[in-house]
C-alpha cells in the first residue's frame, strides 16, 4: 500500500480511515440542532444565549443524524435544491476511559465540504462527501476544558459545530452538471470513538488463492495510529472461520509500528471460497497485550476471479454471468440520508431479484452497503466521483487522487469487490473554457497507476470515455439500445462490436425511464419513427427532450409497458452471449437529480425498477423471472386498472415467472398452460391471446416448478368506447388509513368516457387543517405530475381536521374535494 500527499487541512490530526474501531464508540445520532443557512461565524453556534435576545437568531431545529439539507427540495417542482452552508450542533460527554487515550469524531460521509469545531476551535477541514473522515479532537478537549465556558456555560459538555457546505464549485468533484444531486449534511453516521494511545488505524488483508481453491495465503498488513510515538507492541493474532472455528491464534512482538509492513502470513488449507452463492466470510481479531487491551476486528473472504482477454468473467474458475444493477444513495423523503434499515432493505430487496453484482455510481457508498454486498454475496464495481465537466486544476485533481485512495483503504477487506472506478462519462466537457483529451488522459493514466499501486489484485474500470478506453482494465461504452438510440433490437449486435475494440468489456447501463402506473396498449409504436443504430456512442443533447434524431427517449410513451419489453429483449439475448462478462441495468431506484426538471416526476431520473419509496413496477419482476432462482410468477399491468381497445379486440396477457410452465384462467376459465423458453420474446413464451369486450376481468396464474407452485392474480375492467379530447376532472377519495386519505383525479371527455391516454401536467392543492404529502419524488407523492392513463394520484394527513383538496390542469375546470 501506498499513501499520497493529504491536500486536506488538518488543524489538530485528521485520517482518512477508521475502519477498526475499538470497543468504546457511541453513535452521535440524536441531540442535535440545525440550521439551514450560514452563520457570521462560529460563535454564533456557541456564544451564550438569553431567551428572546438578538443572540437567539437564527432559530436552530432539534435533527437526528443521519440528516440531509436537501431531504425534500430535491424534488420540490417549484423550487431550486439548496446550495449552501449549513450547519450542526451538539453537546458531548466525554469521559475516555483509556489512559492517555485519544478521542475521535468518526464521520462515515457528510456533503460536501466540512469544517469542524470544539467550542471556537476549528480542529479539522474536509473535502468530499462520500469518503469516511476521522478528526482527532483529544488536544482541542482538553484546552477548552481549561476556559471557563466549560463548567460555567456548558456544563461539564464538550461543543461541537459542524459546518457543511455543498455550494457549487467548479474546482471540486463531482460536477454539478451531473446527473444526481450533489447533497449537504451529515447524511450519514457519525461516531464517537475512544482508542488507547496506541490502536491500529487499519487493517489490510491480502487473501490470495488459485482457481481450485486448494490453498489460500493470507497477508496481513497494519497501519497504527501511534501519535505517542510508541516503539513497540505485542499482539494476538486469532483467524476464525465462517462457522466460527478458530483455524489460528498466534503471539508477535512487533517492534517497528512507523511502517506499513507485512505483520503475518497465514495459509488456509482447502479454503471455503467466497462467491454470490457461498458468501463465506473468514474474521480475523488483532488484540493488544498492553495495559489498554484492544481488539480490532476484520472481515474477509477469499476467491478467485479472472477477466479473460475478450471472453467472459470467471469467478473461482468457473464462468459467472454479472447480473446487475446500479445504486445512488437516494430515498423518498430523507434524500442521502437513508436509514441502516432502508438500506437493509433495499439490498435485499435486490437479492431477491436475483443479482449478483452492482455498480455504486457515482461515488463511494457507505459502509454498510459494502458490508451487505459482503454477506449477501453482491459483486462490487465502486467509483469515485470524477463525472462529468472536464478536469479542473490541481485541487480538483488532489481531491480526485485523495478520493481513490480513501476508497480503496476504506473498502479494501472486502471480498464482493473486484473493480474500482475510475471515472464515468468523462468525456462530457461543460465546466472549463477548455476541454483537453491528452490533460483527461494523462490524468487518467495517473488515476490508474495510483489505483494499482495501492490494490494490485483488483480491476480498474471507466464508462463513456472512448478516448481513455485503452487506459483501464475494463471498458464499458454507453449502449442505450431502444432509449436513448436506436431500437432495443439492436442491443446484441452493438454490443458484440463494442466488445470486440477492448480486452475487457462490461455493459454499465442500460434500460429506459419509465413513469409508474402508465401502461400503453401499443408501447412499441414510437419504435417506427426510430432508425436503427449502427453506434454505441451516444450524441450531444440526446438525453433532452429536444431536437435531434428521433428517440424514444424523447418521442416514446415512458410507459411501463415499453420499459418491459425492452428488459425482456435485452435479458433473453444476454442468455445468447457466451462471451459477455455481465451488465449493469440503469438503475435500481428511482432517484433525484436538479437537471431533470421536465420529467413526468419533475427533477427525478424514473429508470429505476423501483420508485423512490420502494414500490415496486414491473420491469422488476421482469429482471426476476430472468435472474431469481425462487420460484416466483407475476402477471404484467398490476397497476393498470383499465385496459382499452375495440370491442373485440385481441389483447395480450403477459406473465412473467421464472417455472418451468405456466397455466392461465380468465373469468374462471383456463387458457392452457404454455411452456416457458428465455427466447420466445416476449415473456419468455408466457403470453396468451384473447378478444376483450367491455366489461370486468379476473386474471389468475398457476406457474410450477419441480414440485414448487406459485399463484398471482390481477383484475381490470376493458373500456371498448373511444374518448374525445379531455373535459373534466373529478377528484375522489378513495382510501383512507390512520389519518391519511388518498385521493385520485380523473380526466373524462364530455361524454365522461375516461381519456386513457392522457399525459396532461396536473397541480394539486390543499387548504384547511390537513397537510399534502409530497416532495418525495414518486408518482404517488409529487403536487405536481404528469397523469398516468388519465389519473394521477396522493395523499393528504388530515391533522383530525376539515380540509379542501383541489387539482388543476390547464383548460380544464379545477376540480374540488372536502375532506372531514
Amino acid at each position: 500500500m501506498i499513501r499520497i500527499n493529504k491536500y486536506i487541512v488538518v488543524l489538530v490530526t485528521l485520517f482518512a480511515s477508521l475502519n477498526l474501531y475499538a470497543q468504546q464508540t457511541t453513535r452521535l445520532s440524536a441531540n442535535w440542532e440545525f440550521v439551514k443557512q450560514d452563520l457570521g461565524g462560529v460563535w454564533e453556534a456557541v456564544r451564550p444565549v438569553a431567551k428572546g435576545s438578538p443572540e437567539s437568531v437564527p432559530v436552530w431545529t432539534k435533527v437526528e443524524l443521519p440528516h440531509c439539507v436537501n431531504a425534500t427540495d430535491a424534488v420540490d417542482p417549484d423550487v431550486p435544491y439548496y446550495q449552501g452552508p449549513s450547519w450542526y450542533r451538539t453537546q458531548l460527554q466525554v469521559s475516555n476511559p483509556y489512559e492517555g487515550g485519544r478521542t475521535l469524531l468518526h464521520f462515515e460521509g457528510a456533503g460536501q465540504k466540512s469544517e469542524v469545531y470544539i467550542y471556537t476551535t476549528k480542529v479539522a477541514e474536509h473535502i468530499g462527501g462520500y469518503d469516511e473522515w476521522t478528526v482527532d479532537i483529544t488536544n482541542a478537549i482538553d484546552s477548552f476544558k481549561r476556559s471557563d465556558a466549560f463548567l460555567k456555560q456548558f456544563g461539564g459538555k464538550i461543543p461541537v459545530s459542524i459546518r457543511t457546505d455543498n455550494s457549487r464549485d467548479l474546482e471540486m468533484i463531482p460536477s454539478d452538471l451531473s446527473d444526481f444531486n450533489l447533497y449537504g449534511g451529515i447524511y450519514r453516521h457519525v461516531n464517537l470513538v475512544y482508542v488507547p494511545k496506541l490502536s491500529i488505524e487499519k487493517i489490510f488483508i491480502t487473501p490470495q488463492v488459485d482457481a481450485k481453491g486448494k490453498e489460500a495465503k493470507v497477508n496481513i498488513k497494519f497501519r497504527w495510529y501511534n501519535p505517542s510515538h510508541q516503539t513497540g507492541e505485542t499482539v494476538i493474532i486469532k483467524l476464525t472461520d465462517p462457522n466460527g472455528k478458530i483455524l489460528l491464534e498466534q503471539e508477535k512482538k512487533l517492534t517497528s509500528l512507523n511502517e506499513q509492513s507485512t505483520v503475518a502470513e497465514l495459509k488456509i488449507s482447502s479454503p471455503k471460497l467466497w462467491s454470490p452463492a457461498t458468501p463465506y466470510l473468514y474474521s480475523l481479531s488483532i488484540s493488544s497485550k498492553s495495559a489498554d487491551a484492544y481488539t480490532a476486528v476484520q472481515k474477509f473472504g477469499v476467491r478467485h476471479f479472472e477477466f479473460i482477454k475478450q471472453g467472459p468473467f470467471l469467478l473461482n474458475g468457473e464462468r459467472l454471468l454479472l447480473k446487475g444493477t446500479q445504486r445512488h444513495e437516494d430515498h423518498a423523503g430523507v434524500a442521502a440520508a437513508l436509514t441502516d434499515e432502508m438500506v437493509r432493505n433495499e439490498f435485499r430487496l435486490m437479492k431477491e431479484m436475483g443479482l449478483n453484482f452492482i455498480r455504486l455510481g457515482h461515488f463511494q457508498n457507505s459502509r454498510l452497503a459494502l458490508d451487505l454486498c459482503d454477506s449477501l454475496g453482491i459483486l462490487v464495481w465502486e467509483e469515485i466521483p470524477w463525472c462529468r465537466g472536464g478536469l479542473g486544476g490541481e485541487k480538483y485533481r488532489q481531491q480526485a487522487k485523495q478520493m481513490l485512495v480513501n476508497m480503496i483503504e476504506q473498502h479494501y477487506n472486502h471480498p464482493s469487490v473486484i473493480i474500482w472506478g475510475l471515472g464515468n462519462e468523462n468525456d462530457w466537457p461543460g465546466d472549463f473554457t477548455s476541454f483537453d483529451t491528452l490533460a483527461i488522459r494523462s490524468f487518467m493514466t495517473e488515476l490508474n497507476t495510483l489505483a494499482h499501486q495501492l490494490d494490485s489484485n483488483r480491476k480498474t474500470a471507466i464508462r463513456r470515455c472512448d478516448f481513455c478506453k485503452d487506459i483501464v482494465d475494463v471498458y464499458s461504452p454507453s449502449i442505450w439500445a431502444g432509449w436513448y438510440r436506436g431500437v432495443y433490437t439492436d442491443y446484441k449486435e452493438i454490443s458484440q462490436r463494442e466488445f470486440l475494440r477492448v480486452d475487457h468489456f462490461l455493459h454499465a447501463e442500460w434500460g429506459g425511464d419509465s413513469h409508474a402506473h402508465r401502461y400503453s396498449e401499443n408501447p412499441d409504436n414510437a419504435l417506427l419513427k426510430v432508425k436503427r443504430s449502427t453506434s454505441a456512442d451516444e450524441r450531444s443533447g440526446d438525453a433532452t427532450f429536444y431536437g435531434g434524431a428521433a428517440r424514444i427517449s424523447k418521442d416514446g410513451d415512458w410507459s411501463e409497458s415499453y420499459i418491459c419489453n425492452l428488459f425482456d429483449w435485452h435479458l433473453k439475448e444476454q442468455e445468447t452471449m457466451p462471451w459477455l462478462t455481465g451488465s449493469a441495468q440503469w438503475i435500481f431506484k428511482d432517484f433525484s437529480t436538479p437537471i431533470r426538471p421536465e420529467n413526468p416526476v419533475p427533477y427525478v431520473n424514473q429508470k429505476g425498477v423501483l420508485e423512490r419509496d420502494f414500490t415496486k413496477k414491473d420491469a422488476y419482476y421482469v429482471l426476476q423471472s430472468y435472474w431469481s432462482t425462487k420460484p416466483m410468477v407475476h402477471i404484467f399491468g398490476q397497476n393498470m386498472p383499465v385496459r382499452w381497445g375495440t370491442e373485440g379486440e385481441t389483447k395480450m396477457i403477459k406473465v412473467y415467472s421464472n417455472c418451468d410452465e405456466a397455466e392461465l384462467f380468465v373469468n374462471g376459465k383456463s387458457l392452457g398452460s404454455k411452456k416457458r423458453n428465455s427466447q420466445d420474446f416476449p415473456a419468455a413464451g408466457l403470453r396468451w391471446e384473447l378478444p376483450m369486450y367491455k366489461g370486468n376481468y379476473n386474471i389468475h396464474v398457476v406457474a410450477k416448478k419441480g414440485s414448487t407452485i406459485v399463484k398471482d392474480s390481477l383484475q381490470f375492467s376493458y373500456e371498448s368506447q373511444a374518448w374525445e379530447k379531455p373535459h373534466k376532472m373529478i377528484l375522489s377519495k378513495i382510501k383512507e388509513e390512520n389519518d391519511v386519505v388518498t385521493v385520485e383525479v380523473k380526466l373524462f371527455d364530455s361524454k365522461g368516457i375516461q381519456c386513457l391516454d392522457a399525459n396532461n401536467w396536473v397541480r394539486f392543492g390543499i387548504t384547511g387543517d390537513g397537510t399534502l404529502i409530497d416532495n418525495l419524488g414518486t408518482s404517488t407523492a409529487s403536487r405536481l405530475v404528469q397523469l398516468y392513463n388519465g389519473r394521477a394520484m396522493i395523499s393528504i394527513r388530515k391533522n383530525k381536521g376539515v380540509t379542501v383538496m383541489s387539482a388543476s390542469i390547464d383548460n380544464i375546470p379545477t376540480a374540488f374535494l372536502n375532506i372531514e
